[in-house]
């Protein structure tokens, strides 16, 4: 046996249909079969919007209102970009070159330092051969009696 009901809506395919049924209870009981269908219409209307909003920005960002102005804007930037590059690459240069300056100097200040260790290092030997030498004693007579001191005014004093 099949139940129809004249006052709901034919279901239609693709639909989905809930069925919920409701008992209240208590001196007077009732029974209520609530259905609810579900239609996919909503999402074929955001979706249709989504596409319409989609296609005006794309036409938007590529409709060519300007032409040659922005052909004239994309040379300027291009120029403008060399230029950018050309300066990093001088900058790029020049720390390179303080660089190997700097390397260059490191290297006199080394040389420099191992000179001055080698003079000292002469130094210091020559003074150890002097130090280990025998002593040289130098005879020479001494005056008996030393002469006389003389001092005048106009002398000059030290």
């Amino acid at each position: 046996m099949t139940h129809y009901d004249p006052n709901l809506e034919p279901v239609r395919p693709g639909d989905t249909v809930v069925r919920e049924t409701v008992v209240t209870r208590g001196p007077n009981e009732t029974v209520e079969t609530v259905v609810v269908r579900e239609s996919n219409a909503g999402w074929w209307v955001a979706g249709i919007l989504g596409g319409l909003v989609l296609i005006a920005v794309l036409w938007i960002l590529f409709s060519q209102s300007g032409g040659p102005t922005t052909d004239d804007a994309l040379l300027e930037a291009q120029a403008e970009a060399a230029a950018a590059q050309a300066d990093a690459d001088r900058a790029a240069i020049a720390g390179q070159v303080a660089g190997a300056q700097a390397s260059v100097d490191i290297a006199r200040a080394d040389a420099a330092r191992s000179s001055a260790e080698a003079a000292r290092a002469d130094a210091e030997a020559r003074t150890a051969e002097a130090q280990a030498a025998q002593p040289v004693v130098i005879e020479r007579p001494v005056p008996t009696t030393p002469a006389p001191a003389v001092v005048s005014p106009t002398a000059p004093q030290n």
